[in-house]
C-alpha cells in the first residue's frame, strides 16, 4: 500500500507522527509526505489537501492521511478531487466504515479534535480495511461514482 500524507501547520506534529507510524507498518510500501514541514509552513490546508488527492486520482498512490486543525476543512478539498472520497474520522468504527461502506482512500483528522494516541490507534486500524466490491455497499458506491462522472 501507498499513502500520501500532508497537513498544514495546525497539524504538522500529528502528521509527521501518522507518517512515522506508517513508515514502520510493514503493511505499507511507501509514504510520500506532502508537507509542511513545520510549523512555520503556513502553506494553506486546501492547496494541501487537494496535492494529496491528486497524487491518489494519478493512481501514485493508494490511500491518504491528512490533517489540520479540525481535519473538515482537508476532507472538502480531497473530495474536490474526482475519484476520491475523503471522510473525517474521530473514532474506530466511522473509520472501519468509511472503507468497508463507503471505499474513502482518505482518512482525515483535526489535531485540534484528536488525541495522538487515538489518531495512531485509529490509522493503524484503517490500513487493515478494504472495500469489497461484491458487498450490499458497492452499488451504493456506484451510484456516487457515476454522479461525478456524469457531473
Amino acid at each position: 500500500m501507498r499513502i500520501v500524507v500532508a497537513a498544514d501547520n495546525a497539524g504538522v506534529a500529528l502528521k509527521d507522527q501518522l507518517r512515522d507510524l506508517l513508515l514502520a507498518d510493514d503493511r505499507v510500501d511507501e509514504v510520500t509526505d506532502l508537507g509542511v514541514a513545520d510549523g512555520s509552513d503556513d502553506k494553506a490546508y486546501p492547496l494541501l489537501g487537494l496535492a494529496a488527492a491528486e497524487t491518489i486520482a494519478r493512481g501514485d498512490a493508494d490511500r491518504g492521511v491528512l490533517v489540520c486543525g479540525t481535519g473538515i476543512g482537508m476532507a472538502i478539498s480531497a473530495n474536490k478531487v474526482p475519484g476520491v472520497r475523503a471522510t473525517v474520522a474521530h473514532d474506530s468504527y466511522s473509520a472501519e466504515r468509511s472503507v468497508k461502506s463507503n471505499d474513502c482512500q482518505v482518512i482525515t483528522f483535526g489535531a485540534r479534535a484528536i488525541g495522538p494516541e487515538l489518531a495512531k490507534k485509529i490509522v493503524a486500524e484503517w490500513v487493515g480495511h478494504r472495500f469489497d466490491p461484491s458487498s450490499a455497499s458497492a452499488s451504493k458506491v456506484a451510484h456516487i461514482t457515476e454522479y461525478e462522472q456524469a457531473h
